[in-house]
């Protein structure tokens, strides 16, 4: 199945809801990154939330960062999309282990610990760009954005990822939805989709069963009239380039290009996001220096 996200709206307005499946691209991440089940459940939770975040994003530049901090072996995970649902990310220490919960589940909020903070930046083009942060709830990342939703946003909200890793480390099903009250919701409209969402089988399990997008909405928000309003792909891609880099060390500066130049004689700079290597000897290091003097 084809990663998409589908986004609804029910027809009275009160709700909007996002779901996404996202089995590849968490697969494609894993095999960048070469994590472990802990860290590709980290990692694919948090891409799966910034695609359907990014998703509602309005501007064609516009871009969404996910930063989570702990104090777990982890040690944090970022995740960055754009407004079409393209997605990259990474953590900082993918091969960490530890042992299954008592239920059987990976430890992600162990790994990433519970003494942190979730941040979540919006570039919008303008001269800052929006800034919200909420302390760790649970470290397992979607109780963590529901915080987020609630205390930065003022918009109530119920958010589920899931991610199952098979036992050769690739990834059998990964996806996610997050359910928002607008305004105009009453206190049984949100009772409702209370007791629906409380009874729900895991997010991996309804992947795992062939569901799509649409079907786990349809679970959703089965006692409400609704309508899709958009259906979009979702994919990893990190979008790093040469130049991209070249801009990098130009913006470095005169004085520290001249000591690179001088002490080390060659520059090899690794992208985060897809680990392409990216060498430059003297003589081009020579090139950006004079464009750095320009």
């Amino acid at each position: 199945m084809p990663d998409h996200i589908v986004r609804a709206l029910s027809t009275d307005g009160t709700i909007r809801a996002f779901a996404a499946i996202t089995t590849n691209l968490v697969n494609e991440a894993q095999k960048i990154h070469n994590t472990y089940p802990i860290a590709t459940a980290a990692l694919g939770r948090t891409l799966t939330a910034a695609a359907m975040m990014g998703a509602m994003l309005k501007g064609e530049q516009d871009i969404l960062t996910i930063q989570i901090k702990g104090d777990g072996p982890l040690g944090g995970v970022v995740a960055v999309a754009d407004s079409r649902a393209n997605v990259k990310g990474y953590v900082h220490h993918p091969h960490v282990e530890l042992p299954l919960k008592p239920n059987g589940k990976l430890d992600v909020g162990g790994a990433i610990g519970r003494n942190g903070y979730l941040s979540v930046i919006r570039d919008l083009g303008l001269k800052e760009p929006y800034v919200g942060q909420v302390p760790l709830a649970t470290g397992e990342i979607a109780e963590d954005l529901t915080l987020y939703y609630v205390r930065s946003e003022q918009v109530p909200s119920a958010v589920a990822l899931g991610v199952l890793v098979d036992v050769d480390l690739s990834v059998k099903a990964s996806g996610g939805f997050i359910i928002q009250l607008m305004p105009e919701a009453d206190d049984k409209v949100a009772e409702k989709l209370e007791n629906v969402i409380s009874q729900l089988s895991p997010v991996t399990s309804m992947v795992s069963e062939g569901m799509n997008a649409e079907d786990i909405l349809g679970k959703i928000l089965k006692d409400f009239e609704w309508n899709i309003s958009e259906k979009i792909d979702t994919r990893y891609e990190c979008g790093c380039s040469r130049e991209r880099i070249e801009r990098a060390l130009i913006s470095l500066g005169k004085k520290e290009l001249e000591d690179i130049i001088e002490e080390q004689g060659e520059a090899e700079l690794t992208c985060h996001f897809c680990n392409k290597i990216y060498h430059f000897n003297k003589s081009e290091l020579g090139a950006l220096l004079e464009k750095s003097t320009r």
